[in-house]
Protein backbone atom coordinates (compact mmCIF):
# COMPACT_ATOMS: atom_id res chain seq x y z
CA UNK A 1 0.00 0.00 0.00
CA UNK A 2 1.01 3.34 -0.84
CA UNK A 3 1.37 5.77 2.08
CA UNK A 4 2.22 8.88 0.46
CA UNK A 5 -0.07 11.21 -1.11
CA UNK A 6 -0.81 14.78 -2.20
CA UNK A 7 -4.18 14.72 -0.65
CA UNK A 8 -6.01 12.45 1.46
CA UNK A 9 -9.46 12.80 1.71
CA UNK A 10 -11.15 11.12 4.52
CA UNK A 11 -14.68 9.86 3.95
CA UNK A 12 -16.61 8.47 1.24
CA UNK A 13 -20.02 10.79 0.88
CA UNK A 14 -21.07 13.45 -1.91
CA UNK A 15 -18.41 15.93 -0.78
CA UNK A 16 -15.64 13.47 -0.49
CA UNK A 17 -16.16 11.57 -3.69
CA UNK A 18 -16.30 14.65 -5.57
CA UNK A 19 -13.40 16.14 -3.70
CA UNK A 20 -11.35 12.97 -4.40
CA UNK A 21 -12.43 13.49 -8.47
CA UNK A 22 -11.18 16.86 -8.37
CA UNK A 23 -7.93 16.35 -6.97
CA UNK A 24 -7.28 13.58 -8.88
CA UNK A 25 -8.26 15.18 -12.19
CA UNK A 26 -5.65 18.34 -11.46
CA UNK A 27 -3.46 15.53 -11.40
CA UNK A 28 -2.65 14.87 -7.52
CA UNK A 29 -2.39 11.60 -5.92
CA UNK A 30 -5.38 10.98 -4.11
CA UNK A 31 -6.81 8.89 -1.81
CA UNK A 32 -10.58 8.39 -0.44
CA UNK A 33 -10.30 6.51 3.14
CA UNK A 34 -13.84 5.13 4.06
CA UNK A 35 -14.40 2.78 6.78
CA UNK A 36 -18.11 1.27 5.85
CA UNK A 37 -19.10 1.81 2.03
CA UNK A 38 -19.03 4.85 0.08
CA UNK A 39 -21.94 7.24 -0.68
CA UNK A 40 -22.86 8.41 2.84
CA UNK A 41 -26.35 9.13 4.16
CA UNK A 42 -26.93 9.32 0.08
CA UNK A 43 -27.16 5.40 0.67
CA UNK A 44 -30.38 6.21 2.34
CA UNK A 45 -32.48 7.78 0.08
CA UNK A 46 -34.83 5.22 -2.13
CA UNK A 47 -35.39 8.41 -4.80
CA UNK A 48 -32.96 11.41 -5.13
CA UNK A 49 -35.34 13.50 -7.19
CA UNK A 50 -33.27 17.52 -6.49
CA UNK A 51 -30.14 16.76 -7.98
CA UNK A 52 -29.02 19.01 -10.99
CA UNK A 53 -28.97 16.78 -13.86
CA UNK A 54 -31.11 13.98 -12.44
CA UNK A 55 -34.78 14.66 -14.28
CA UNK A 56 -35.98 11.12 -13.12
CA UNK A 57 -35.19 9.77 -9.61
CA UNK A 58 -32.54 7.97 -9.07
CA UNK A 59 -31.62 5.01 -6.39
CA UNK A 60 -28.94 6.69 -3.72
CA UNK A 61 -27.07 3.30 -4.36
CA UNK A 62 -26.48 3.90 -8.12
CA UNK A 63 -26.13 7.82 -7.31
CA UNK A 64 -23.13 6.72 -4.89
CA UNK A 65 -21.40 4.07 -7.23
CA UNK A 66 -21.58 6.55 -10.05
CA UNK A 67 -19.48 9.39 -8.37
CA UNK A 68 -17.06 6.68 -7.20
CA UNK A 69 -16.85 5.46 -11.06
CA UNK A 70 -16.39 8.27 -11.93
CA UNK A 71 -13.62 9.31 -8.85
CA UNK A 72 -11.74 6.31 -10.11
CA UNK A 73 -11.71 6.61 -14.02
CA UNK A 74 -9.72 10.24 -12.92
CA UNK A 75 -6.81 8.29 -10.94
CA UNK A 76 -8.41 8.43 -6.92
CA UNK A 77 -7.42 5.38 -5.29
CA UNK A 78 -9.67 4.45 -2.36
CA UNK A 79 -8.43 2.25 0.95
CA UNK A 80 -11.30 0.74 3.46
CA UNK A 81 -10.26 1.55 6.76
CA UNK A 82 -11.09 3.92 9.84
CA UNK A 83 -9.13 6.66 10.81
CA UNK A 84 -7.71 7.09 14.43
CA UNK A 85 -5.60 10.52 14.30
CA UNK A 86 -4.76 13.77 12.43
CA UNK A 87 -1.02 15.66 13.30
CA UNK A 88 0.59 18.04 11.39
CA UNK A 89 4.28 18.71 11.50
CA UNK A 90 5.81 21.56 9.38
CA UNK A 91 3.49 21.40 5.91
CA UNK A 92 3.07 17.51 6.32
CA UNK A 93 0.15 16.25 7.25
CA UNK A 94 0.11 12.22 9.44
CA UNK A 95 -2.59 10.28 9.26
CA UNK A 96 -2.78 6.93 11.56
CA UNK A 97 -5.33 4.51 10.24
CA UNK A 98 -6.60 0.86 11.08
CA UNK A 99 -4.11 -0.36 8.10
CA UNK A 100 -1.21 1.80 8.80
CA UNK A 101 -0.24 5.64 8.62
CA UNK A 102 -0.37 8.08 5.79
CA UNK A 103 1.18 11.50 4.82
CA UNK A 104 -0.32 14.08 2.43
CA UNK A 105 0.16 17.63 1.66
CA UNK A 106 -3.40 18.53 2.12
CA UNK A 107 -6.54 16.61 4.28
CA UNK A 108 -10.15 17.08 3.26
CA UNK A 109 -12.46 16.02 6.15
CA UNK A 110 -15.54 14.61 4.71
CA UNK A 111 -16.10 12.60 7.72
CA UNK A 112 -20.30 13.53 7.62
CA UNK A 113 -22.36 12.99 11.11
CA UNK A 114 -23.52 10.21 12.74
CA UNK A 115 -27.60 10.34 13.72
CA UNK A 116 -28.37 11.94 16.98
CA UNK A 117 -30.91 9.60 19.91
CA UNK A 118 -33.29 10.98 21.09
CA UNK A 119 -32.35 9.69 24.22
CA UNK A 120 -35.66 7.91 25.60
CA UNK A 121 -35.59 4.97 27.50
CA UNK A 122 -35.54 1.56 25.29
CA UNK A 123 -34.24 3.42 22.70
CA UNK A 124 -30.41 2.01 22.68
CA UNK A 125 -31.53 -1.41 23.97
CA UNK A 126 -33.93 -2.05 21.08
CA UNK A 127 -31.72 -1.03 18.22
CA UNK A 128 -31.68 -3.25 15.91
CA UNK A 129 -35.09 -4.72 17.31
CA UNK A 130 -37.29 -2.16 15.97
CA UNK A 131 -35.48 0.81 16.67
CA UNK A 132 -34.35 1.75 13.30
CA UNK A 133 -32.42 5.16 11.51
CA UNK A 134 -32.65 4.04 7.70
CA UNK A 135 -35.97 3.35 6.51
CA UNK A 136 -34.84 1.95 3.20
CA UNK A 137 -32.18 -0.66 5.51
CA UNK A 138 -34.97 -1.71 7.45
CA UNK A 139 -38.57 -0.34 6.23
CA UNK A 140 -39.14 -3.59 4.59
CA UNK A 141 -39.01 -5.91 7.59
CA UNK A 142 -41.69 -3.93 9.19
CA UNK A 143 -44.28 -4.32 6.04
CA UNK A 144 -47.93 -3.83 6.80
CA UNK A 145 -47.03 -3.09 10.66
CA UNK A 146 -47.69 -0.29 12.70
CA UNK A 147 -44.65 2.48 12.37
CA UNK A 148 -43.76 5.21 14.23
CA UNK A 149 -41.87 8.08 12.36
CA UNK A 150 -39.95 10.67 15.17
CA UNK A 151 -38.58 13.86 13.35
CA UNK A 152 -39.75 16.82 11.11
CA UNK A 153 -36.71 17.79 8.68
CA UNK A 154 -35.63 17.10 5.38
CA UNK A 155 -34.76 13.54 6.26
CA UNK A 156 -38.16 12.45 8.35
CA UNK A 157 -40.26 13.69 5.75
CA UNK A 158 -38.31 11.98 2.96
CA UNK A 159 -37.85 8.45 5.26
CA UNK A 160 -41.66 8.48 5.88
CA UNK A 161 -42.73 8.95 2.35
CA UNK A 162 -41.01 5.60 1.56
CA UNK A 163 -42.08 3.51 4.85
CA UNK A 164 -45.93 5.03 3.86
CA UNK A 165 -45.21 2.78 0.64
CA UNK A 166 -44.58 -0.41 2.87
CA UNK A 167 -47.47 0.57 5.54
CA UNK A 168 -50.54 2.34 5.82
CA UNK A 169 -50.10 2.57 9.63
CA UNK A 170 -47.40 5.03 9.55
CA UNK A 171 -47.41 7.86 12.55
CA UNK A 172 -45.16 11.01 12.77
CA UNK A 173 -44.82 12.79 15.10
CA UNK A 174 -43.33 16.34 15.50
CA UNK A 175 -42.18 18.52 18.66
CA UNK A 176 -42.80 21.83 16.96
CA UNK A 177 -46.58 22.66 15.38
CA UNK A 178 -45.05 22.30 11.91
CA UNK A 179 -42.41 20.59 9.49
CA UNK A 180 -38.72 22.38 9.39
CA UNK A 181 -38.52 20.21 6.02
CA UNK A 182 -38.59 21.68 2.52
CA UNK A 183 -42.10 22.93 1.80
CA UNK A 184 -42.27 19.97 -1.04
CA UNK A 185 -41.38 17.22 1.00
CA UNK A 186 -43.93 18.43 4.54
CA UNK A 187 -47.22 18.64 1.81
CA UNK A 188 -46.03 15.33 0.84
CA UNK A 189 -46.45 13.79 4.21
CA UNK A 190 -49.54 16.23 4.95
CA UNK A 191 -51.22 14.55 2.02
CA UNK A 192 -50.24 10.98 2.41
CA UNK A 193 -53.46 8.73 3.27
CA UNK A 194 -51.02 6.40 4.80
CA UNK A 195 -49.57 9.02 6.95
CA UNK A 196 -50.47 10.00 10.18
CA UNK A 197 -49.22 13.32 11.26
CA UNK A 198 -48.77 14.59 15.18
CA UNK A 199 -47.65 18.33 15.84
CA UNK A 200 -46.10 19.26 19.45
CA UNK A 201 -45.94 15.49 20.36
CA UNK A 202 -42.74 13.79 21.36
CA UNK A 203 -41.56 10.51 22.07
CA UNK A 204 -40.89 9.33 25.82
CA UNK A 205 -40.20 6.61 25.95
CA UNK A 206 -40.02 2.39 23.87
CA UNK A 207 -41.63 -0.49 25.42
CA UNK A 208 -40.36 -4.19 24.91
CA UNK A 209 -42.16 -7.39 24.18
CA UNK A 210 -40.94 -10.56 23.68
CA UNK A 211 -41.42 -11.96 20.10
CA UNK A 212 -42.34 -16.00 20.05
CA UNK A 213 -38.25 -16.28 19.99
CA UNK A 214 -37.85 -15.42 23.11
CA UNK A 215 -36.35 -11.59 21.44
CA UNK A 216 -36.95 -8.32 22.90
CA UNK A 217 -38.36 -5.90 20.18
CA UNK A 218 -40.69 -2.95 19.99
CA UNK A 219 -44.31 -3.44 21.03
CA UNK A 220 -45.13 0.13 22.07
CA UNK A 221 -44.34 3.62 22.61
CA UNK A 222 -45.23 6.20 25.02
CA UNK A 223 -45.97 9.78 23.45
CA UNK A 224 -46.26 12.96 25.21
CA UNK A 225 -47.83 16.36 24.16
CA UNK A 226 -45.73 19.51 24.93
CA UNK A 227 -48.55 21.75 24.20
CA UNK A 228 -51.24 19.97 26.95
CA UNK A 229 -48.78 17.35 28.61
CA UNK A 230 -50.93 14.76 28.13
CA UNK A 231 -49.24 11.45 27.85
CA UNK A 232 -50.42 8.36 25.84
CA UNK A 233 -49.08 4.76 25.14
CA UNK A 234 -49.88 3.23 21.68
CA UNK A 235 -48.83 -0.26 20.31
CA UNK A 236 -46.35 0.18 17.73
CA UNK A 237 -43.95 -2.92 15.89
CA UNK A 238 -41.24 -0.03 15.00
CA UNK A 239 -39.61 3.41 15.60
CA UNK A 240 -37.51 4.83 13.48
CA UNK A 241 -36.03 8.21 14.40
CA UNK A 242 -34.81 11.02 12.22
CA UNK A 243 -33.82 13.98 14.79
CA UNK A 244 -30.95 15.36 13.03
CA UNK A 245 -27.33 14.47 12.89
CA UNK A 246 -23.92 15.30 15.24
CA UNK A 247 -20.98 16.08 13.15
CA UNK A 248 -17.80 13.67 13.34
CA UNK A 249 -15.10 15.55 14.65
CA UNK A 250 -12.90 13.08 16.42
CA UNK A 251 -9.71 13.78 14.23
CA UNK A 252 -9.91 17.27 15.04
CA UNK A 253 -10.45 18.00 18.76
CA UNK A 254 -8.72 21.19 18.75
CA UNK A 255 -10.18 23.13 15.59
CA UNK A 256 -12.55 25.70 15.65
CA UNK A 257 -15.80 24.51 15.77
CA UNK A 258 -19.67 26.44 16.04
CA UNK A 259 -21.99 26.20 19.18
CA UNK A 260 -23.91 22.78 17.34
CA UNK A 261 -19.56 21.72 16.59
CA UNK A 262 -19.62 21.39 13.23
CA UNK A 263 -16.34 22.70 11.63
CA UNK A 264 -15.61 26.46 10.74
CA UNK A 265 -14.14 27.50 7.76
CA UNK A 266 -13.35 29.93 5.50
CA UNK A 267 -14.96 30.45 1.85
CA UNK A 268 -12.53 27.73 0.21
CA UNK A 269 -13.38 25.27 2.96
CA UNK A 270 -10.06 25.24 5.09
CA UNK A 271 -10.06 25.34 8.29
CA UNK A 272 -8.01 27.03 11.02
CA UNK A 273 -5.31 24.96 9.78
CA UNK A 274 -3.84 25.72 6.43
CA UNK A 275 -3.82 22.75 4.42
CA UNK A 276 -6.78 20.97 6.14
CA UNK A 277 -10.11 21.75 4.57
CA UNK A 278 -14.05 20.13 5.38
CA UNK A 279 -16.54 19.98 3.55
CA UNK A 280 -20.13 18.45 3.70
CA UNK A 281 -22.08 16.95 6.85
CA UNK A 282 -19.00 17.75 8.93
CA UNK A 283 -18.85 21.22 8.20
CA UNK A 284 -20.64 24.65 9.54
CA UNK A 285 -23.37 25.50 6.85
CA UNK A 286 -26.73 26.82 6.48
CA UNK A 287 -27.65 24.17 4.31
CA UNK A 288 -27.19 20.67 3.81
CA UNK A 289 -28.23 19.24 0.81
CA UNK A 290 -25.81 16.55 -1.64
CA UNK A 291 -25.47 19.30 -4.18
CA UNK A 292 -24.35 21.35 -1.61
CA UNK A 293 -22.31 19.02 -0.55
CA UNK A 294 -20.47 18.43 -4.04
CA UNK A 295 -19.80 21.78 -4.58
CA UNK A 296 -18.12 21.90 -1.01
CA UNK A 297 -15.85 19.31 -1.98
CA UNK A 298 -15.13 20.91 -5.81
CA UNK A 299 -13.85 24.01 -3.90
CA UNK A 300 -11.65 22.42 -1.20
CA UNK A 301 -10.06 19.79 -3.61
CA UNK A 302 -9.60 23.48 -6.11
CA UNK A 303 -8.14 25.25 -2.61
CA UNK A 304 -6.09 22.10 -1.39
CA UNK A 305 -4.35 21.69 -5.52
CA UNK A 306 -3.30 25.50 -4.82
CA UNK A 307 -1.90 24.85 -1.56
CA UNK A 308 -0.15 22.21 -2.39
CA UNK A 309 1.44 24.27 -5.45
CA UNK A 310 2.20 26.69 -2.78
CA UNK A 311 4.37 23.99 -0.95
CA UNK A 312 6.31 23.57 -3.81
CA UNK A 313 6.61 27.22 -4.94
CA UNK A 314 4.54 26.46 -8.19
CA UNK A 315 2.31 29.58 -7.38
CA UNK A 316 0.96 31.41 -10.28
CA UNK A 317 1.86 35.08 -10.62
CA UNK A 318 -1.34 36.42 -9.55
CA UNK A 319 -2.71 33.35 -7.71
CA UNK A 320 -3.30 33.64 -3.90
CA UNK A 321 -1.33 31.10 -2.13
Amino acid sequence: MDTRYDIVVVGGGAAGLTAAQYGARANLKTLVIEQTATGGQSLQIEGLENYPGFPDPIDGYEFAERFERQAKQFGAEFLIASATRLDKSGGEFTLETSEGTITASAVILATGARHRHVGVPGELELAGHGVSYCATCDGPFFRNRRILVVGGGDAACDEAGFLAKLSDKVTMIHRRDRFRAQPALAERVLSNPNISVRFNTVLTGIAATTNAMGIQQVGGVTLKRVDAGETEELPMDAVFVFVGSDPQTELVPTVPKDEAGYVITDQQMETAVAGLYAVGDVRATPFRQLVVAAGEGAVAAHAAARHIDALKGNVYQGQPA
